[in-house]
């Protein structure tokens, strides 16, 4: 096929993965990268994709590309992640101004427009559960901030035209990403992590099910404005996630005496709180706290293939063992 693909974020995780599988279909795709980009994360995608240089951060730079230049489709994936030591400023350049420019882009030349925002729009922790579409937003780090308001703006370009749909990822796991998923299960391996003495449910989400969620929207034609919550088929148990990983790397369930009473993690929090690190504090509550969404109308709108956590984990486990016998 030679539909014109302008994509951002392709260094990044999901990114990346979303790149593989649109280059098994299509052959005109370009890709904005941020200046001085490591050549090893993108180098299996070198001749296959248009690289174009742009930092996000630059908009008059941006804005200059973007006047010359028109896509059928755009894929939008590229931020300044929560947990970045940068400006308060770059943030919103970033999240914010440089997806508005794409967004015009895409409207003033009829393109679809495919946004990856996240369900940190809803708050670390939701306020209801599990989350939807009409949950409460929550701006509790600036990360969030910009999501939201990228939504925001979004939704108001709909009303004059805009062909957009948002996906949100739920935190994301597979191989070759050293996030949450990761941080995890070396902890558990290392008989590091604490866990709380009440089971708390999470809902993580497979890379392959991100990815297809992408896909889908590029072939499909969808009611702009539309938006999806996309993480596993059902959330899962913790202390089961634990027992699972353990498991597989040990032949044994999780050390009980590993679970200490949940109210060590309300004071981390506190702790965190006063020290103004939403980073720590979002770690006490990623382990300790209830976090799940509604994911029904993405199964269903995109026809997606039911993914549970566990065993799909095993991409995880199996990816840190052979990172091991290295």
């Amino acid at each position: 096929m030679t539909n014109k693909i302008l994509i951002t974020g392709i260094s990044g995780f999901i990114g990346r993965n979303v790149l593989r599988q649109l280059l098994q279909s299509y052959d005109s795709i370009t890709a904005i990268i941020r200046p001085g980009t490591k050549p090893e994360r993108i180098e299996e995608f070198v001749n296959k994709v248009e690289f174009v240089e742009i930092d996000l951060t630059d908009i008059p730079a941006l804005k200059k590309y973007l006047d010359e230049n028109s896509f059928e489709i755009i894929i939008h994936i590229g931020a300044v992640r929560g947990g970045r030591k940068l400006s308060k400023s770059d943030y919103f350049d970033a999240n914010v101004n440089a997806t508005e420019q794409l967004i015009i882009n895409a409207k003033d030349n009829d393109s679809k427009f495919i946004f990856c925002s996240s369900v940190g729009v809803f708050g670390a922790i939701p306020l209801e559960l599990p989350a939807n579409n009409l949950t409460q937003r929550q701006e509790d780090n600036y990360y969030h901030f910009t999501k939201i308001r990228a939504e925001v703006i979004i939704q108001k370009y709909v009303l004059y035209g805009l062909k957009a749909a948002i996906i949100r990822p739920s935190i994301t796991y597979g191989t070759n990403d050293y996030g949450f998923p990761f941080t995890l299960t070396k902890l558990i391996d290392k008989k590091l992590l604490f866990l709380p003495d009440q089971d708390v449910t999470i809902h993580l989400a497979n890379i392959n099910v991100i990815t297809q969620s992408f896909i889908r929207l590029v072939e499909i034609d969808y009611q702009p404005g539309i938006s999806y919550n996309v993480a596993d088929s059902h959330s899962v148990e913790l202390h089961k996630l634990a027992d699972f990983i353990n498991n597989e790397l040990k032949e044994k369930p999780y050390s009980s005496k590993k679970y200490i009473d949940i109210k060590y993690f309300r004071k981390g929090e506190k702790i965190a709180d006063f020290f103004k690190s939403e980073l720590w504090k979002a770690r006490f509550q990623l382990i300790s706290r209830h976090w799940f969404f509604d994911v029904e109308n993405s199964y269903i709108d995109l026809s997606l293939k039911k993914t549970d956590t566990i065993p799909n984990f095993k991409i995880v486990t199996d990816w840190y063992k052979d990172l091991k016998s290295k």
